[in-house]
C-alpha cells in the first residue's frame, strides 16, 4: 500500500515537473518570438513621438542612433541617466530631444518629451504619460487640447518679460478652469529643462567635450552619421 502510494506520488511529481518545464519552455519560446517585434514597435513609437516635436524634414541623420547618455539631473526630474537624442542636418546641429519628469502633478508624476532647437528655442513638447484628472488635468494631452502647443518657439529670455508661470501666478501661460496645479507643474518642468539645456548645449553637440566628461561608449555615434 505504502509502495503504491509512494509510486503515485512520484508519478504525480514527475508529471507536474514535466508540465512546468513545458510551460516554461512555451513562455520562453513565445518571448523569443515576440521580443524583436516588441522592440521594433517601441522604436517606431519613440521615433513617431520625436518626429512630432522635431520636423523630420529638418534633419537627415538617424535620430535613434545619434544619442548621448547623461547623468541623472534634478532639473529634469530624473533619478536615472537621461538619453539625449540629437538631430543634425549634415554637420549642422538642429535640435535635441529628451524626456523630463514633473513630480508636481495633481495626481502624481507627469512625463514629457521636449525638443529644443540649437538656438535655444523650444521645437515642441508632448506629454508621454500622466495620471491627471480626466476632463480637467488631461488637457495637457495634445489629443484633448492644443494647450501644449503654447510652448512652441518659447525660450528662456522671454522669462524676463513674460514669466514662466501660469497666469494665476502672474505669468503668461493659461491654466485650466478647475485645474491649475497640472499646467503649473508642466510649465515649471519645461522651464527647468530649458535652463538645463542652456547650461549644457555645448556638451550636447560636442562629442569631444562629452568624451572628456563622461568617456566614450559603444552606444554613441558620430553626430554626422547618416541613415
Amino acid at each position: 500500500m505504502k509502495t503504491s502510494l509512494l509510486r503515485n506520488m512520484l508519478i504525480s511529481a514527475a508529471l507536474l515537473a514535466a508540465f512546468g518545464g513545458l510551460g516554461t519552455a512555451l513562455v520562453m519560446f513565445t518571448f523569443e518570438g515576440t521580443k524583436d517585434k516588441i522592440e521594433a514597435s517601441e522604436k517606431a513609437n519613440l521615433l513617431r513621438n520625436l518626429n512630432n516635436i522635431i520636423p523630420p524634414e529638418s534633419y537627415n541623420n538617424n535620430l535613434l542612433d545619434n544619442k548621448l547618455l547623461v547623468p541623472a539631473s534634478s532639473k529634469l526630474g530624473q533619478t536615472e541617466p537621461t538619453t539625449i537624442y540629437q538631430a543634425w542636418q549634415g554637420e549642422t546641429p538642429v535640435a535635441v530631444a529628451f524626456s523630463i519628469i514633473s513630480n508636481e502633478g495633481y495626481s502624481g508624476e507627469i512625463k514629457l518629451l521636449i525638443a529644443i532647437k540649437a538656438n535655444g528655442h523650444i521645437s515642441g513638447v508632448r506629454v508621454i504619460s500622466h495620471k491627471e484628472t480626466p476632463g480637467l488635468g488631461d488637457k495637457i494631452e495634445i489629443a484633448k487640447n492644443d494647450w501644449i502647443l503654447g510652448f512652441n518657439d518659447k525660450h528662456l529670455i522671454e522669462s524676463l518679460t513674460a514669466p514662466w508661470k501660469v497666469k494665476k501666478d502672474g505669468g503668461s501661460f493659461d491654466q485650466f478652469t478647475g485645474a491649475t496645479i497640472t499646467p503649473r507643474a508642466v510649465v515649471n518642468a519645461v522651464f527647468k529643462a530649458l535652463d538645463y539645456y542652456n547650461h549644457n548645449n555645448k556638451l550636447f553637440f560636442n562629442q569631444a567635450k562629452y568624451d572628456e566628461l563622461y568617456g566614450t561608449t559603444d552606444k554613441l555615434r558620430k553626430p554626422y552619421d547618416k541613415h
